[in-house]
């Protein structure tokens, strides 16, 4: 199996050349990426909502020994990553990181929101900084006063939807 620094460099350098054909050819392998996590965990978030998607992000956090939270409520989940493994990777790399890297995430994690029928606020803070977190509620209204609140503090460009723009499919 190739190690994980090896594999995050390989596929930031794969993000790069797929960019360079055009930014909606990024979103297609994104959207690719995350028909195969359907495998996954779909059907746990599905079945499970909120709780399944805790229990897939803590395998997580422990799997890959994450510096990271995850928080359950009764209608909210959310996570917080505040070192990300993986950009902090790509970060500390010669070639230096794509500058969409952070895009791979909410890339694959939103259209399976949707599939969940789930509202979910994805915020990538700086895409230079290895942090980010995301916030999944049951209804859009919540969803929704979530993403004004995170806007106001951290600006358009880094809060992603599965709720306002079209999923790729």
């Amino acid at each position: 199996m190739i190690p994980s620094d090896q594999f995050v460099r390989f596929y930031n350098e794969v993000f790069k050349f797929i960019d360079a054909q055009g930014p909606a050819e990024l979103e297609k392998y994104y959207a690719r990426v995350s028909k195969n996590q359907e495998y996954h965990c779909l059907k746990l978030f599905l079945e499970e909502k909120l709780e399944g998607m805790y229990k897939y992000w803590e395998h997580i956090r422990v799997e890959e020994n994450c510096d990271m939270v995850n928080r359950l409520s009764d209608d909210c989940y959310s996570f917080e990553f505040f070192s990300c493994p993986s950009l902090s990777k790509a970060v500390d790399n010669d070639a230096g990181p794509c500058p969409k890297y952070c895009n791979h995430c909410p890339g694959w994690v939103l259209p399976l929101m949707t599939k969940a029928g789930v509202f979910a606020v994805y915020n990538l803070i700086d895409r230079r900084t290895p942090r980010c977190e995301m916030f999944v509620y049951l209804t859009r209204d919540k969803a929704e006063a979530k993403r004004r609140e995170l806007t106001e503090k951290y600006g358009d460009d880094v809060i992603l939807t599965n709720y306002d723009r079209e999923v790729v499919r």
